[in-house]
Protein backbone atom coordinates (compact mmCIF):
# COMPACT_ATOMS: atom_id res chain seq x y z
CA UNK A 1 0.00 0.00 0.00
CA UNK A 2 3.20 2.30 0.89
CA UNK A 3 4.78 1.52 -2.64
CA UNK A 4 1.42 2.46 -4.41
CA UNK A 5 0.81 5.25 -2.18
CA UNK A 6 4.86 6.77 -3.39
CA UNK A 7 4.05 5.67 -6.86
CA UNK A 8 0.42 8.12 -7.40
CA UNK A 9 2.21 10.71 -5.21
CA UNK A 10 5.32 10.31 -8.12
CA UNK A 11 2.22 10.25 -10.71
CA UNK A 12 0.88 14.07 -9.72
CA UNK A 13 4.19 15.31 -9.02
CA UNK A 14 5.05 14.63 -13.00
CA UNK A 15 1.73 15.91 -13.94
CA UNK A 16 2.65 19.55 -13.14
CA UNK A 17 2.83 20.50 -16.46
CA UNK A 18 0.08 18.94 -17.12
CA UNK A 19 -2.15 20.07 -14.42
CA UNK A 20 -1.59 23.65 -15.68
CA UNK A 21 -2.61 22.80 -19.76
CA UNK A 22 -5.65 21.71 -17.84
CA UNK A 23 -6.83 23.88 -15.85
CA UNK A 24 -6.40 26.39 -19.08
CA UNK A 25 -8.73 24.40 -21.33
CA UNK A 26 -11.40 23.79 -18.63
CA UNK A 27 -11.38 27.40 -17.60
CA UNK A 28 -13.63 28.05 -20.33
CA UNK A 29 -16.71 26.15 -18.86
CA UNK A 30 -16.51 26.77 -15.42
CA UNK A 31 -19.81 27.22 -13.52
CA UNK A 32 -21.69 25.30 -16.33
CA UNK A 33 -23.51 22.18 -14.86
CA UNK A 34 -23.94 20.25 -17.70
CA UNK A 35 -22.66 16.91 -16.71
CA UNK A 36 -19.65 17.51 -18.73
CA UNK A 37 -17.28 14.44 -18.36
CA UNK A 38 -13.80 15.50 -17.53
CA UNK A 39 -11.39 15.16 -20.81
CA UNK A 40 -7.51 15.27 -22.33
CA UNK A 41 -5.04 15.72 -20.05
CA UNK A 42 -7.27 17.28 -17.36
CA UNK A 43 -8.78 13.81 -16.53
CA UNK A 44 -5.80 12.55 -16.14
CA UNK A 45 -4.82 14.97 -13.49
CA UNK A 46 -8.15 14.66 -12.11
CA UNK A 47 -7.68 11.06 -11.84
CA UNK A 48 -4.32 10.98 -10.44
CA UNK A 49 -5.57 13.22 -7.76
CA UNK A 50 -8.59 11.56 -6.68
CA UNK A 51 -6.96 8.20 -6.67
CA UNK A 52 -3.94 9.64 -4.23
CA UNK A 53 -6.55 11.02 -2.19
CA UNK A 54 -8.73 7.76 -1.69
CA UNK A 55 -5.92 5.38 -2.14
CA UNK A 56 -7.15 3.08 -3.54
CA UNK A 57 -9.81 2.29 -6.28
CA UNK A 58 -10.84 3.35 -9.89
CA UNK A 59 -12.45 5.99 -11.21
CA UNK A 60 -15.71 5.59 -12.54
CA UNK A 61 -16.82 9.02 -13.76
CA UNK A 62 -15.85 12.39 -13.85
CA UNK A 63 -17.43 16.01 -14.52
CA UNK A 64 -16.29 19.52 -15.28
CA UNK A 65 -18.67 22.73 -13.61
CA UNK A 66 -19.87 20.70 -10.85
CA UNK A 67 -22.38 22.53 -8.46
CA UNK A 68 -20.01 21.91 -5.74
CA UNK A 69 -16.39 21.77 -7.10
CA UNK A 70 -14.57 22.46 -10.38
CA UNK A 71 -13.74 18.99 -10.67
CA UNK A 72 -15.32 16.12 -9.48
CA UNK A 73 -14.50 12.58 -9.68
CA UNK A 74 -16.15 9.71 -8.61
CA UNK A 75 -13.98 6.73 -7.20
CA UNK A 76 -15.23 3.56 -6.77
CA UNK A 77 -12.62 1.49 -3.73
CA UNK A 78 -12.16 -1.72 -3.64
CA UNK A 79 -15.15 -2.55 -1.91
CA UNK A 80 -17.70 -1.59 -3.64
CA UNK A 81 -18.20 1.79 -2.00
CA UNK A 82 -17.97 4.91 -4.52
CA UNK A 83 -16.38 8.05 -3.22
CA UNK A 84 -17.21 11.76 -4.73
CA UNK A 85 -13.83 13.76 -4.59
CA UNK A 86 -14.04 17.55 -5.16
CA UNK A 87 -11.25 19.13 -6.99
CA UNK A 88 -10.40 22.72 -7.09
CA UNK A 89 -8.92 24.20 -10.73
CA UNK A 90 -5.81 23.10 -9.62
CA UNK A 91 -6.16 19.43 -9.36
CA UNK A 92 -6.13 19.87 -5.17
CA UNK A 93 -9.05 18.32 -3.29
CA UNK A 94 -11.66 20.30 -1.67
CA UNK A 95 -13.60 17.64 0.05
CA UNK A 96 -14.17 14.34 -0.89
CA UNK A 97 -17.65 12.10 0.42
CA UNK A 98 -18.32 8.20 0.49
CA UNK A 99 -21.59 7.64 -1.26
CA UNK A 100 -23.46 5.52 0.81
CA UNK A 101 -26.38 3.21 -1.03
CA UNK A 102 -29.49 2.18 0.30
CA UNK A 103 -30.37 0.25 -2.57
CA UNK A 104 -28.22 -3.52 -0.69
CA UNK A 105 -29.81 -2.36 2.77
CA UNK A 106 -33.11 -4.14 1.91
CA UNK A 107 -31.34 -7.12 0.14
CA UNK A 108 -30.55 -8.76 3.96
Amino acid sequence: MRKRAIIIIGAVASLAAVATAGTAAASQIVGRDDDRPITGEALTAASVAALASTGEGRVTATEVGDEDSYYEVEVTLDDGRQVDVQLDERFEVVTSKTDIESADDGDA
